[in-house]
């Protein structure tokens, strides 16, 4: 498997010295971009990447970042392994994130999120790899947005799921301090887009373990480093107990991985969904002693994990065409 590209990222740029292209070109990957317009009259940015040959596309997978993430930082990286690996891989920059327009890092309602995310990732299937298995890698809130996802588009639309520190539940470490997390209703309704919405923590500190890596994710000129805003922030808790209502109807193949020291996102409730969850394919990795951000952790904890995650990838994608190709010789021989 091909080493995470994070190893070559330094603390002011995740391509280290390099330009963008000559990253693509060092890894074997094309990229491409492009503007779309949502049906808020939004323009959004998305991305995509794929393997340059000699590497066969195996599957298209499609990228969900988190609340503070984006598709050009530390994500990109992660995008740029997964094709390398064989994968036709895409992301969309949500609203107020990234490249894409709307009020800075402010989700006051989940769903049309949710919308833009399937929008975009069924025209990208359309176009490039319609007959090819899909999966979904997400990091994050982008964990609750894939959840929705999938239980959206049932019956085999996805071939699996990445869940990587999802939201299910936010730890009690981070959430706004008593009174104000059950004040946060009337809050949201009368200021919801007041942005001094305290947390208990610094995302960046509680969630890269590198230094070095937490620099980096701070010199994104793009990310977003003011407190959540009270409708975004009260949205956020909405949604985790709404998910949780509904992990049973969670059908999709799934891996869940989570670091045991996560003070971000808690990883007793990424558990608790690979309990109750009805897949019948479901793998539970909790990383003993690593925290929200697994690219952030030490090199050697960025490749057991994400080691595993292209694993798991791989495996399916490739059972899943071996099974394509032997049912069309079925269908072809008449039998």
């Amino acid at each position: 498997m091909p080493k995470h590209p994070i190893a070559e990222a330094n603390e002011q740029s995740p391509f280290g010295s390099l330009t963008p292209d000559e990253f693509y070109a060092r890894h074997s990957v094309s990229h491409s971009s492009e503007f779309i317009t949502n049906s808020r009259g939004l323009k959004l940015f998305t991305q995509w990447w794929t393997p340059l040959p000699p590497t066969p596309v195996v599957g298209v997978l499609c990228v969900v970042h988190g609340f503070t993430g984006e598709s050009s930082w530390f994500v990109q990286l992660t995008s740029i392994l997964f094709a390398q690996s064989g994968f036709a891989t895409c992301a969309i920059d949500h609203q107020g994130h990234g490249f894409s327009e709307g009020l800075v890092a402010h989700i006051p309602d989940i769903n049309p999120v949710v919308d833009d995310a399937i929008s975009f990732f069924d025209s990208f299937r359309a176009r490039h790899a319609p007959d090819l298995p899909a999966f979904l890698y997400s990091e994050s809130l982008g964990g609750a947005i894939a959840l929705y996802i999938t239980l959206r588009q049932k019956g085999g639309a996805w071939s699996g799921l990445i869940l990587n520190g999802a939201m299910c539940g936010i730890s009690d470490k981070i959430k706004p301090p008593w009174p104000l997390e059950h004040l946060l209703f009337t809050v949201a309704w009368l200021l919801p887009t007041w942005r001094v919405v305290p947390t208990r923590g610094s995302l960046p500190d509680m969630s890269f373990k590198e230094e070095w890596k937490r620099k980096l994710a701070l010199a994104s000129p793009r990310r977003p480093v003011a407190r959540p805003r009270a409708a975004t922030a009260y949205e956020l808790l909405r949604v985790c107990r709404d998910l949780q209502g509904k992990f049973e109807d969670v059908d999709v193949p799934l891996l869940v991985c989570h670091g045991s020291d996560d003070e971000v996102c808690d990883p007793a409730c990424a558990e608790e969904l690979y309990k109750r969850a009805a897949s019948e394919d479901k793998t539970l990795k909790i990383y003993p002693g690593m925290w929200h951000q697994i690219v952030g952790e030490p090199e050697e904890n960025v490749e057991l994990v994400f080691g595993d995650m292209v694993e798991w990838l791989r495996t399916r994608a490739l059972s899943s065409k071996e099974g394509n190709s032997t049912r069309a010789a079925v269908v072809e021989g008449g039998i």
